[in-house]
């Protein structure tokens, strides 16, 4: 079964709050988003993996207008365009693997990502991630990514994930991106368990 299979099963079978990762807001995430400081109206964002997330509906409740969602799984984009109604027109949504997508250059000025890259567990796939990031960032723009912490799960949704530190996923980034700050948090899944996720939030130097 390929990656797209394997996550559109997925989201074809569950429902939003029937996978460990749901959280009704990613509040950290929309703090770290904010804490850039750049202007909402005029920021480019990117949400890699954005998958069901509610993130989309939130940024553009604060005034967002330059969104871009970017899944592997065409189910989980067009459930998202489904929720969004007419505001999904003023979203750009791509199906692709993050690894062999065509991004434009120094287009955004903002790249998310909560717990995709932590599936990359070939270190050639996360290379091409990591090239992605750099043709397609501005210079001095701002990534958050997040992944399970070193006390996190192994494994998720049937697939073997990567643990970080803070320090390790600054590590595999490397010196031209300048670490600013991490957050750990305890997520809560729906089923009653915790999870460990670091989020690390660098800027392109």
């Amino acid at each position: 079964m390929s990656r797209a299979q394997h996550w559109n099963k997925i989201y074809d079978s569950k429902e939003s709050d029937e996978v460990s990762w749901f959280a009704p807001h990613l509040a950290t995430s929309i703090n770290l988003i904010e804490s850039t400081g750049l202007a909402a109206w005029t920021a480019k964002v990117i949400d890699v993996g954005g998958g069901r997330s509610t993130l989309v509906d939130d940024l553009l409740n604060r005034g967002y207008r330059n969104l871009t969602v970017l899944d592997i799984s065409q189910s989980a984009i067009d459930q998202t365009r489904e929720r969004l109604g007419e505001r999904a027109d003023s979203v750009t949504c791509i199906t692709r693997d993050i690894t062999n997508a065509t991004l434009p250059e120094n287009e955004f000025d903002i790249w998310h990502d909560r717990a995709v890259f932590h599936f990359l567990t070939a270190e050639e796939d996360r290379r091409k991630y990591i090239e992605q990031v750099r043709r397609s960032l501005t210079k001095g723009g701002h990534i958050i990514v997040a992944s399970f912490g070193l006390d996190g799960p192994q494994k998720c949704s049937g697939l073997e994930v990567v643990r970080y530190s803070p320090d390790s996923m600054h590590d595999e980034f490397g010196d031209s991106f300048e670490l600013l700050n991490h957050v750990e948090e305890t997520h809560e899944t729906p089923f009653g368990t915790t999870q460990e996720f670091v989020y690390c939030y660098c800027r392109r130097v």
